[in-house]
């Protein structure tokens, strides 16, 4: 327990921006907190924190032992709170942040179904493609498709996510399947500009990032008028798999050029760094990665 009260006070150290903020958070005394973090140095032998008279800054091994130790006493907490409130009801206001295309599609059953499962939660769903601030925009959870940097957030892994070029067999007959990505530059292109490259598609090849512009038919800031158009023929589109994982596994799409696709990331739920997580927070959260692992590539 010594152990995990060092961790605590250094972590709270951080987080407040000093000892004197990271006491009064903690109703402990200065000294206390100081006692405490320099006893964790001392244990492990290396200096986490520089310290001046005015501030407080992580050492470069500080900051690798801050994200570490952030981690492992979210797990504790979550343990705790996920006993206590194993009883307590699901309820109340639940505020979801999720990229639009994502919402119309990927998200749409699941929510209708946690809804029924949980008939005490007013679900506020905020489609948009933007990247919210959660705790000043007072949101719950993100979904979100990213590699997490912020160590003041936690992240679930929802699902993998791919990324594919595809079109019809119509439009591969026409114009030839690409062998490599830099044909799709003489092949017509249905841009989705809500891609964050749009014309600017990257792919992977032996272990190396390529980027190749293509050009086309339409630009269109939708999702589904850009999946529509492929569908019609009119050319090859760059695409999240989920989104037309039905149009695959019907053979009205033919995915090409995944040998060079970049590598899978995730789907995660994110949602603030806090001690004590709500049971609507965790039941949601729960949820999707429950329904996801039953409904793969959905």
């Amino acid at each position: 327990m010594d152990a995990i009260t060092r961790m605590r006070c250094f972590i709270q150290v951080v987080d407040s921006n000093g000892f004197s903020a990271a006491a009064r958070e903690m109703g402990r005394s200065k000294a206390l907190v100081s006692k405490y973090v320099g006893e964790l140095e001392d244990e492990l032998g290396v200096r986490l924190l520089n310290r001046t008279t005015r501030q407080v800054s992580l050492t470069e091994v500080g900051e690798a032992y801050y994200k570490e130790a952030a981690e492992i006493l979210q797990r504790i907490d979550d343990l705790q709170a996920s006993v206590q409130s194993s009883h307590q009801e699901v309820r109340g206001r639940l505020r979801v942040s999720a990229p639009r295309s994502m919402g119309d599609d990927m998200l749409n059953k699941p929510m209708m179904q946690f809804l029924a499962q949980y008939p005490d939660i007013r679900l506020d769903l905020r489609l948009e493609d933007r990247f919210v601030d959660l705790v000043e925009e007072g949101f719950d959870v993100a979904i979100r498709v990213t590699q997490l940097e912020d160590s003041s957030l936690i992240a679930r892994k929802i699902a993998p996510f791919r990324t594919v070029v595809c079109a019809t067999a119509a439009v591969v007959k026409t114009h030839g399947a690409p062998g490599v990505p830099a044909d799709l530059t003489t092949r017509p292109c249905i841009i989705d500009t809500n891609y964050r490259y749009k014309q600017n598609w990257a792919f992977q090849s032996d272990g190396e990032r390529l980027s190749v512009t293509v050009n086309g038919p339409l630009e269109v800031n939708s999702a589904t008028a850009a999946r529509e158009a492929a569908l019609a023929d009119l050319g090859f589109l760059r695409t999240p798999l989920f989104f037309v994982a039905k149009d695959v596994r019907d053979g009205d799409l033919v995915v090409v050029l995944e040998e060079y696709e970049e590598p899978q990331r995730g789907i995660y739920a994110v949602y603030p760094h806090r001690r004590h997580l709500s049971a609507k927070v965790r039941a949601f959260v729960d949820f999707l990665v429950d329904w996801s692992s039953k409904n793969p590539g959905c």
